[in-house]
């Protein structure tokens, strides 16, 4: 490790936004990381956590794990709940008594989707679902401890692990047609563009380190029916994508309408180029074409 590198601890680093901060953490030399994932470390446990963080000493720990079964969480509330809401406590907790700074990862499920302005960070939070209401609670668990920052993404996607963009392609391949929601409008989140936005954000150091609530999507505005078009679109893939309406597609946990951050905050602050989500969607794919995996 360099002398004046940073130390990064990475929380669920098997899952999309950790598996993608391991693999682009070799274009930041003067970060060094620790990757851990429930095996190395469970963030539910105060004691475990706290005594994690203090042998490690890092600098900057970076929460991806998260309950993400939307649907499940209405169900399993309690599981959403320790993983969402209170594990967030725990490592905030953890990082104030031991002197370092979180970045914990949030969703657009804050909000109820019911209006036509992109959302920035001050717009009111009405979570209409239980992983909504469970993240929400962990939102404010992690930064009243002084030490947190918070990024919200929506709709993200990745080569790793499970997503939209996968699923997709696994069923055009075997369907003539698929039916997808064109009423439920957002924008697509690469994983590894949020990777390489948290990095950077750490590179610059605690100067720049704000304990506040950024929101953090590609650019661009779209249906989930117009992601799918594009995949196909991208994948060559003989399939017919049909457009219906999110009630005749009916889910336990109620999506909200309309997901459009502003991220003028993030943007401006850190210096960020974001890209479109059409772009890194076919940058997306092209990884997973020479992966096999299309």
């Amino acid at each position: 490790m360099e002398k004046n590198s940073i130390k990064v601890l990475v929380t669920g680093s098997k899952g999309q936004l950790g598996s993608e901060i391991k693999a682009i953490s070799p274009l930041y030399p003067t970060l060094s990381f620790i990757f851990t994932d429930i095996e190395e470390l469970n963030i539910t446990d105060p004691k475990a956590v706290d005594d994690y963080i203090k042998t490690t000493q890092p600098n900057f720990v970076v929460n991806c794990a998260a309950y993400t079964a939307v649907d499940k969480s209405e169900e399993d509330a309690q599981a959403a709940t320790l993983l969402n809401s209170v594990a967030p406590g725990i490592i905030a907790n953890a990082c104030k008594a031991n002197g370092c700074k979180m970045i914990h990862v949030s969703t657009d499920y804050v909000f109820d989707g019911e209006t036509n302005q992109p959302y920035s960070e001050l717009s009111p939070v009405n979570p209409t679902s239980q992983y909504g209401k469970t993240k929400l609670k962990g939102e404010e668990n992690a930064i009243s401890s002084g030490v947190c920052m918070i990024i919200r993404t929506s709709w993200l996607y990745s080569s790793f692990g499970l997503n939209f963009v996968k699923t997709i392609i696994r069923h055009a391949k075997v369907k003539p047609e698929l039916r997808v929601v064109f009423d439920q409008v957002g924008c697509p989140t690469y994983a590894r563009d949020l990777a390489s936005a948290i990095l950077t954000i750490i590179s610059k150091g605690n100067e720049l380190f704000k304990t506040e609530i950024f929101h953090y999507s590609n650019e661009g505005v779209c249906s989930w029916y117009d992601f799918a078009c594009e995949i196909v679109n991208f994948t060559n893939l003989d399939c017919r994508i049909l457009l219906i309406e999110t009630k005749d597609y009916p889910l336990p946990a109620k999506r909200p309408p309309y997901s459009v951050f502003n991220k003028s905050k993030i943007r401006n602050l850190y210096g960020l180029s974001i890209p479109h989500w059409r772009k890194s969607l076919g940058h997306c794919i092209e990884i997973m074409s020479k992966e096999g995996l299309t």
